[in-house]
């Protein structure tokens, strides 16, 4: 109860600048430890197979990205469910939550393992491989799919370790998993000439490891809430709670796996396989910048859905509009080196040789088409983060999706046929500008009601 009424006092009181950074940077820090995974797989993969490599990857990556989707879906859904009934001072219901989060985690990632190592073959190429690529991605998502049960409990579970307030041991656990993942990495693929097989079982083993480091804190002495058996019978209200308010990163998360199929079979169409290289590569670096204003993400989110509980609505706005102007400046620094520097940028993930040549003839222009709206992506992310940390999930779906799918998809379907591949590459920032403008519309609207929520709060406070 001590640990408890620690944590309130700290959500509750403590000055909401010092406490977004206290809960930002560890997880700013575990995010781009976790962008690692895939980063050093790549940069490895492109100095050690070739620009080919990259390719095979970025196809398979909806497959990563329906997993990571499912793991988001009940690890932040779990949390941001937890975090209010802390906030509520109803401790017994939040670790039924976490029971059943992990549960459904580990259900969750052996039904798509099994159902992926099954289909394997068909669905990549669904996905936009060539014949060239084809056999690299099977190599390297045949061993990641093994693995999968690792990454989501992992990863999901996760999210409660910053929940109830140990960001740092939650940035530890990324960190594990990233530096053993780079060392192993370079075992395999340069020692032991496993080529990309190695580099899928380097971040299986990693995840592993993980995972292990995730468990043993929530059955040992240090957490506030505890892993009990009682608790990992599933309970229908706590699933459908769960759900429901995972499921705008869920969603987001699944449509990102929907484009990535539709972009890599445009990419493959309109600049074949030198075309989907590049984009691995602009993926890499888009996720290494946009790793940060999620990190930023999950740090707001527990001391907005607090607060949110709480009834502390001033601190709640306070929250959401520090965290905007954190997660600006880091896409606008991103921004600035991406357009000054790009040549250099694909130069950390390939060799100097013809191969690096051909790719930055193309990836060099679709970079910075890719990437000119980036400055106003942070408010976007933060914003639709504001309706899921308070409970809003189809406010923060519809706002998810209108960026990934609603506005995206079509993007993508109709630009590439006028502009070819410029068309290809503009389809993301028209996406960004349009669900940004209607995530402010969203934004203002409710932030007009919590106002009105301040008002006779204040009034009642006068009143006694």
């Amino acid at each position: 109860m001590d640990r408890q009424n620690d944590r309130s006092k700290l959500l509750g009181e403590e000055e909401v600048g010092k406490l977004l950074l206290q809960f930002s940077i560890p997880a700013i820090v575990g995010m781009l430890v976790n962008a690692l995974y895939n980063i050093v797989d790549r940069i490895f993969i492109g100095k050690g197979v070739g620009s080919i490599g990259i390719g095979a990857i970025f196809v398979a990556s909806p497959v990563s990205l329906i997993l990571m989707a499912f793991s988001m879906l009940i690890g932040v859904g779990g949390n941001s469910l937890s975090s209010i009934k802390l906030g509520e001072e109803k401790k017994d219901e939040a670790e039924q939550i976490l029971g059943n989060a992990l549960v459904l985690l580990f259900i969750i990632a052996l039904t798509l393992g099994i159902l992926g190592l099954v289909f394997i073959g068909p669905l990549l190429q669904a996905f936009g491989a060539s014949e060239t690529i084809l056999p690299y991605s099977i190599a390297y998502m045949s061993i990641i799919l093994i693995g999968a049960p690792f990454q989501a409990v992992g990863f999901g579970m996760n999210n409660f370790i910053r929940g109830e307030g140990n960001p740092r041991i939650a940035m530890g656990t990324m960190l594990i998993g990233a530096i053993l993942n780079i060392i192993l990495d370079y075992v395999f693929i340069f020692i032991f000439d496993m080529g990309i097989k190695g580099a899928a079982l380097a971040t299986i083993i990693a995840q592993a490891v993980s995972a292990i480091w995730v468990l043993s804190y929530f059955f040992g002495s240090k957490s506030m809430l505890k892993l009990k058996k009682e608790n990992m019978k599933l309970n229908r209200d706590i699933v459908k709670g769960i759900i429901s308010i995972g499921f705008a990163p869920f969603s987001m998360h699944l449509a990102s796996s929907m484009v990535t199929v539709i972009l890599n079979n445009s990419l493959n169409a309109y600049g074949g396989d030198v075309a989907i290289s590049s984009m691995g590569v602009i993926h890499s670096i888009t996720m290494l910048i946009l790793m940060p204003v999620f990190g930023i993400n999950q740090g707001a989110q527990p001391i907005i859905g607090f607060n949110y509980g709480a009834k502390k609505y001033d601190r709640v706005k306070e929250a959401l509009k520090k965290a905007i102007i954190a997660a600006t400046t880091v896409v606008t620094i991103g921004f600035i080196v991406t357009q000054a520097i790009p040549n250099k940028l694909f130069g950390i993930f390939l060799d100097k040789s013809a191969d690096i040549t051909n790719v930055l003839d193309v990836g060099v222009k679709g970079l910075r088409i890719n990437l000119i709206m980036l400055p106003i992506v942070g408010f976007q992310i933060v914003s639709s983060n504001y309706f899921q940390a308070t409970g809003k999930p189809k406010k923060a779906a519809l706002l998810g999706l209108s960026r990934q799918v609603l506005i995206l998809i079509p993007a993508l379907l109709i630009l590439p046929k006028i502009f070819n591949l410029a068309g290809v590459w503009a389809a993301g920032p028209v996406s960004d500008l349009i669900a940004s403008v209607l995530t402010g519309i969203f934004l203002l609207k409710d932030l007009k009601e919590l106002n009105k929520d301040i008002i006779v709060q204040n009034r009642i406070i006068e009143e006694r």
